[in-house]
């Protein structure tokens, strides 16, 4: 699960862009929501979140999502990687959160965490009752794969940070698998490219 995104990490953003989206709004929708290398990678290897820190938010992105999430479904990997709900942007939200395992019965309780054996569909369905109509977050790339294959994510929302991981767990990984297409919510043209800038920071 995404728990690179920190209160503490939001401050030295200037404001919002002219291309950046608007205000996140509870509506009861099915969210893919991480925070992505520039290479395509939302943790590096084993699920480690070493290369994904300290970067700026723009002020008020993360109490945005704190505010309209209702629920969060994650998988079992990225739970044994942080067993701990509490990280969930860095304690800062608080509510249901799932997880979906082939195996809850090896899975250790921990308060607030309800283990989920079920079709992805069911998982997505006990999510959003219990969001009570606030959004739903997936913090899994598997369980967003499969939710986007049966039309059932609202919206991809992704933070690109300035780093290149060069390995670890992609966002969206199929080999084989026919291109998805998306529609950019960012101002009036859907379809448009989005550009960035970088060159390599100075390293000590």
């Amino acid at each position: 699960m995404d728990v690179s995104m920190t209160s503490e990490s939001t401050g030295a953003a200037a404001g919002r862009s002219s291309a950046d989206t608007e205000r996140q709004s509870a509506g009861g929708k099915v969210l893919w929501h991480f925070t992505m290398s520039l290479d395509g990678f939302v943790a590096g290897p084993n699920h480690g979140m070493d290369g994904m820190t300290g970067f700026s938010f723009r002020p008020g992105l993360i109490e945005e999502y704190t505010e309209t999430t209702g629920a969060v479904l994650g998988g079992r990997d990225g739970w044994d990687a942080y067993p701990d709900a509490a990280n969930i942007y860095g304690g800062a939200w608080q509510g249901p959160l799932f997880v979906l395992t082939h195996h809850p019965e090896d899975a250790q309780p921990a308060e607030g965490v309800t283990f989920l054996n079920c079709d992805v569909s069911e998982a997505v369905r006990i999510g959003l009752e219990a969001a009570n109509g606030k959004n739903l977050e997936v913090f899994s790339p598997t369980i967003g794969r499969q939710l986007l294959e049966r039309g059932l994510i609202d919206e991809v929302d992704l933070h690109i940070v300035p780093v290149l991981l060069g390995d670890g767990i992609r966002l969206f990984h199929n080999p084989g698998g026919a291109p998805v297409r998306l529609e950019l919510l960012n101002g009036g043209d859907h379809s448009a490219a989005v550009n960035l800038r970088y060159r390599p920071a100075a390293i000590g």
